[in-house]
């Protein structure tokens, strides 16, 4: 099997970031750090894996730029899907562990005399129309010929809007709000 990162190498140093989302420098000092991880894991005994430190660190920078499931990614590199699981986790982690990659605090934050420039996204909810709780619920009548042209009756749940309009409810979907004509009333 030829390793992924192979294939790499002769890319250039900006199609090589647009793939992997770091700059090749960047992807080095990872790998550095990796391979520095895994000697020490291995000094402890334990199977040699089926992926380079290099392929692990690709996988790992694969799933999150391009958030692929663990299954694609898994077939991708010829493993089990437990496999990519464990290789990103075991990558990310290690990574995140390491100064050289570790976020200050908060506390640093509030020391530092950066000026951070705040955008706030409104993510407000807004309000749907819903069936009224203390609406009832009518029976609408279908009929449906069956293949040995016996005729089916279904009663569809139909609820009254608070605009008038009526709501057909199907078996397995919610009800279609303000689809309707003006809702009827009941005698």
């Amino acid at each position: 099997m030829i390793a992924r990162y192979e294939n790499l190498k002769a890319l250039k140093d900006e199609q090589f970031r647009r793939l992997t989302g770091v700059r090749r420098l960047t992807f080095n000092r990872m790998l550095e750090i990796l391979q520095e991880a895994f000697q020490r894991k291995m000094a402890q005994g334990g199977r040699r894996p089926h992926l380079s430190i290099a392929d692990m660190l690709l996988l790992a920078l694969e799933y999150i730029r391009e958030y692929r499931t663990y299954f694609h990614i898994a077939q991708s590199y010829g493993i089990s899907e437990s496999a990519a699981y464990r290789t990103s986790r075991w990558v990310e982690d290690t990574l995140v562990k390491h100064p050289d990659f570790a976020l200050p605090g908060r506390k640093a934050l509030h020391k530092s005399d950066m000026q951070y420039e705040v955008i706030l996204v409104d993510a407000t909810e807004t309000p749907i129309e819903r069936p009224k709780k203390k609406a009832e619920a009518f029976l609408l009548r279908q009929e449906k010929k069956t293949p040995d042209q016996k005729v089916k009756r279904l009663f569809v749940p139909v609820f009254q809007m608070g605009n008038g309009t009526i709501s057909v409810c199907s078996r397995n979907r919610r009800p279609r709000y303000g689809l309707s004509g003006p809702a009827k009333t009941s005698p």
